[in-house]
């Protein structure tokens, strides 16, 4: 009945904390540079929504690609597309006008539908791991295993966990107090500059944070690890050569764009946070939230076989049918 946001002003009132809006400063200082960050990031925004809904679009029109791989790719586009949207918008109003308030229930908002989509990202490249595992390490069994009943919980399991981490970690960072300074000197309602702004002891919360931090990203780097173990086990029991760099074209994509994303979370997240600048988290997250989305479907079109077959014949049959319209 109630939005995150609506909660947790609600709880914000019993915690006795008086800040009731923040004010978003963006992402620099420097105002002879905020329209030249406007149409970079704004032209980032839009390729990375023509390659993600492309991918989606691509892989649901196109039949060969309904297979239990592209049915999680579709869904690792899908939350890209989320992931971005639920920071870059925001990020072009702050450039547009040198700031941007926010409400308090606003920005909790924000918050938990980065920390939903980000968590899921993470559970569902674990999930792709396993089925490039299952690909490759269990051929004869794959069609068995990874059936569409399956391959649904597994990512509604994905989606639960994300939900799950979201409101753990949205509620230990709203139960702090904001009692002083309410400007946000980051691009969006996220946890570093948050707790820059806490005005009480933040050891426990900072603890329980760090902690599912570290479960979401260990859990599914774990999962990941001990699949990719076995594919590289697998793979060099191949004999030929061209045998093993087929099977391994088909998980480079994947590991990637796991390197990428993982990659910068940490650095983001699990490091130690003395001696980190905002200015340098600022690049970071729009690394992690706009740049890696928008190259995901790059990195799994150009290395993948099937997808660009399917590329080239969509592009064949529109071309085809708009040179006959033109023709009559």
């Amino acid at each position: 009945l109630f939005s995150p946001g609506t909660v947790l002003s609600l709880m914000a009132i019993g915690n006795g904390t008086t800040v009731k809006e923040f004010i978003l400063l963006g992402f620099t200082n420097h105002p002879e540079l905020e329209s030249l960050l406007l149409l970079v990031f704004l032209a980032f925004y839009l390729m990375m929504l023509l390659g993600n809904l492309g991918m989606i679009t691509l892989i649901w029109t196109n039949p060969g690609l309904h297979t239990p791989m592209y049915f999680l790719l579709r869904q690792l586009a899908f939350l890209d597309v989320c992931f971005s949207t639920t920071v870059l918008p925001q990020l072009l109003v702050t450039l547009v006008s040198g700031r941007a308030v926010v409400s308090y229930g606003q920005c909790a908002t924000q918050f938990f539908m980065f920390t939903f989509f980000g968590s899921t990202d993470c559970y569902l490249l674990a999930l792709m791991a396993y089925d490039r595992y299952v690909a490759v390490c269990q051929p004869l069994l794959y069609v068995t295993i990874m059936t569409p009943k399956r391959r649904l919980k597994l990512v509604t399991g994905a989606y639960l966990g994300g939900l799950a981490n979201a409101i753990l970690r949205t509620s230990c960072t709203f139960s702090l107090s904001f009692c002083g300074d309410n400007q946000i000197d980051f691009i969006f309602c996220d946890l570093p500059p948050l707790l820059e702004l806490s005005c009480g002891d933040t050891f426990l919360q900072e603890l329980l944070i760090l902690l599912f931090a570290c479960f979401v990203i260990l859990a599914s780097l774990v999962m990941i690890l001990v699949s990719y173990l076995f594919i590289i086990r697998a793979i060099l029991q191949i004999q030929s050569a061209g045998g093993r760099a087929k099977t391994f074209s088909t998980c480079a994509s994947h590991m990637t764009a796991v390197g990428l994303f993982f990659g910068t979370l940490a650095f983001m997240y699990v490091r130690n946070r003395s001696g980190k600048s905002l200015e340098e988290d600022k690049v970071v997250s729009v690394f992690y939230t706009v740049v890696i989305p928008m190259l995901n479907p790059l990195i799994y079109s150009l290395r993948n076989k099937e997808v660009k077959e399917a590329l080239k014949k969509t592009f064949s049959r529109n071309g085809w049918n708009l040179f006959r319209k033109t023709g009559n």
